[in-house]
């Protein structure tokens, strides 16, 4: 039988971006119906071990920030959630092979993904527990919501830009995250009818904390945010509420978010 070889181009990058080519020769007959699982095989190939080697650059990472953190290591559990959640589901069409990069990105409106590694310490911050009601300013494309939903028992996420709050909800929901409620809002005022939360995450700088987040926040409860004006320093900070109501502040890191609007 005639054999033809089917010469697939897979752009990755490595880089600088190379452009990787993968040559396989089939059979005339079997080769128009192989092609597409072809390359699908080979994209999926390739996120595996983009994912795998985000992981390990999250990781190091953290190790090399442990000075500032006090984190010297992931816990497991963190671990699982980064590798359970892909994230080149959450990125816009046409960024896929850079998903995987330890770096933020533009999800459109002024809005980013956040880089992995500030995901996975915000989420070590909290110290999330299977019971815990968590609320999340920011939903941008729902990526960080995802990783929450693998720790948490639910999660209630708010995004002021409409098309992203229905994005988010509709791509959650396509994906299977059952636990992940998302409302399109203002996040200052936090979402009362769900109230009290053990854990709130912001995804945005603030200048100080929203009243209403703390107000909202349970006893023993942690609230993760950074603060700081956009244009200026900002601080990654942990916030404790004892279960007498009083405030307690930790300076983590410094960091750069988009602004709290």
């Amino acid at each position: 039988m005639q054999k033809i070889c089917i010469l697939l181009f897979f752009l990755v990058e490595v880089s600088p971006l190379v452009s990787v080519s993968y040559v396989k020769c089939l059979s005339e007959k079997i080769a128009n119906t192989k092609t597409g699982e072809i390359a699908m095989k080979l994209q999926s190939d390739f996120y595996n071990e983009a994912h795998e080697k985000m992981i390990e650059e999250v990781e190091a990472t953290i190790s090399n920030t442990a000075s500032y953190t006090g984190i010297t290591r992931l816990s497991l559990k963190i671990l699982k959630a980064l590798e359970q959640v892909p994230r080149h589901l959450f990125v816009l069409p046409g960024d896929e092979n850079y998903a995987y990069l330890n770096a933020p990105l533009s999800i459109g409106e002024g809005q980013t993904i956040s880089q992995p590694f500030i995901v996975a310490l915000m989420t070590e911050l909290l110290d999330l527990q299977p019971e815990d009601n968590v609320l999340e300013i920011g939903t941008g494309s729902g990526y960080q919501a995802a990783i929450l939903s693998q720790l948490a028992q639910k999660v209630y996420t708010i995004e002021v830009v409409d098309s992203l709050a229905q994005a988010a909800q509709k791509k959650l929901n396509k994906l299977g995250y059952g636990n992940i409620h998302v409302l399109k809002g203002d996040g200052r005022q936090g979402w009362a009818a769900h109230a009290p939360y053990n854990k709130i995450i912001v995804t945005a700088a603030s200048e100080n904390v929203p009243p209403k987040l703390l107000e909202q926040l349970s006893s023993n409860g942690t609230i993760v945010i950074p603060l700081g004006k956009p244009k200026d320093e900002q601080f990654l900070t942990l916030i404790y509420k004892d279960k007498e109501g009083n405030i307690t502040q930790r300076t983590i890191l410094s960091v750069r978010f988009v602004p709290f609007t």
